[in-house]
């Protein structure tokens, strides 16, 4: 494997510059004109933290009683999100309940080891700061500039910041405009897929984004034993063409999906897994579908594809 890169910062340039071998992101052009050619360990309390502070952009809750009542029960679990919380990572509303917990991301890290990662909705940054540690170069897109800066943020107290590329685009636009680049000059090996699920209320069979459960937690898994997640009710567009485009990226996804996820929908995927140009005999390929356990509760599924499969590493 390669040397890590020293990108740096918040990138924010349209498509065609990341298609673009010759051009530089903003945080290459930073780096040029401002560090020198040696790369640098990171020290997450010096000049990096401070460059990308972002504490003007969203409080950092210190108790409970500073809390809206609808963000607490999050806010109680915040040392599951971010283990240096105390130091001062930083969440927006959507963040608090839609950050992979730390010890997941950890786990998916591992298994999604590679040169070049791509994180699409990176959100507040917990999966790419995990990646950061385990791949040699790490893409992290999102749609919202207050969650780019967040995220970056939180990488530099993670001492991570210089290993992540901050896209501010979309996804759709981003792989479309990737695809039809002439040539491929920069290959991404894996794709890390955490789509929005639809807000906290995703595990009702309902459209409504809070209902009387939230705060049973009782009633809330007897719903849940009563109900199942469709991928069509995946955010920008339907779970199943989420798939289909990331595919024509590369093979090696990983794919996090809710708990309750309809094991069928995700069955259907591997259809998708049918290439005849790359199996050979009949060779099938497989599905691995992780479950992401925290204590005795089942807090989401990972599905995995391609060379991320266990036992199926020769097709990565």
């Amino acid at each position: 494997m390669g040397k890590k890169p020293n990108l740096t910062g918040l990138s924010r340039f349209l498509p065609h510059d990341f298609l673009d071998p010759n051009a530089a992101s903003l945080s290459e052009q930073s780096q040029n004109q401002s560090r020198p050619a040696k790369k640098r360990k990171t020290d997450t309390l010096g000049p990096i933290r401070t460059r990308y502070d972002a504490t003007a952009l969203v409080p950092h809750y210190s108790t409970t009683q500073e809390v809206p009542e609808n963000l607490q029960k999050y806010f109680s679990q915040r040392k599951r999100y971010f283990s240096l919380y105390d130091q001062g990572c930083l969440l927006d509303e959507e963040g608090w309940y839609s950050v992979t917990p730390e010890s997941i991301a950890v786990q998916i890290a591992e298994r999604c080891r590679c040169d070049t990662i791509l994180d699409p909705f990176c959100g507040v940054g917990g999966n790419a700061i995990a990646f950061a540690k385990t791949c040699e170069h790490v893409i992290a897109l999102d749609i919202s500039p207050i969650r780019l800066a967040l995220a970056r943020h939180n990488a530099a107290i993670y001492g991570v910041a210089d290993r992540i590329e901050f896209i501010l685009a979309d996804y759709i636009s981003f792989a479309n405009a990737y695809l039809s680049r002439p040539h491929q000059t920069r290959r991404i090996d894996v794709v890390f897929l955490s789509p929005p699920w639809g807000g906290p209320g995703y595990i009702s069979p309902s459209e409504n984004h809070v209902s009387a459960a939230d705060d049973n937690a009782n009633l809330q898994d007897e719903l849940e034993a009563h109900s199942q997640y469709s991928i069509s009710r995946i955010q920008p567009i339907h779970g199943a063409d989420l798939f289909r485009l990331t595919k024509r990226i590369s093979d090696n996804i990983a794919y996090f999906l809710p708990r309750n996820t309809d094991l069928n929908e995700i069955s259907a995927l591997g259809l998708l897994e049918k290439d005849k140009s790359t199996t050979t005999n009949d060779e099938s390929r497989m599905i691995e579908v992780e479950e992401e356990w925290m204590g005795s509760k089942l807090k989401a599924l990972t599905c995995y594809f391609g060379g991320l499969v266990a036992g199926q590493e020769h097709v990565f």
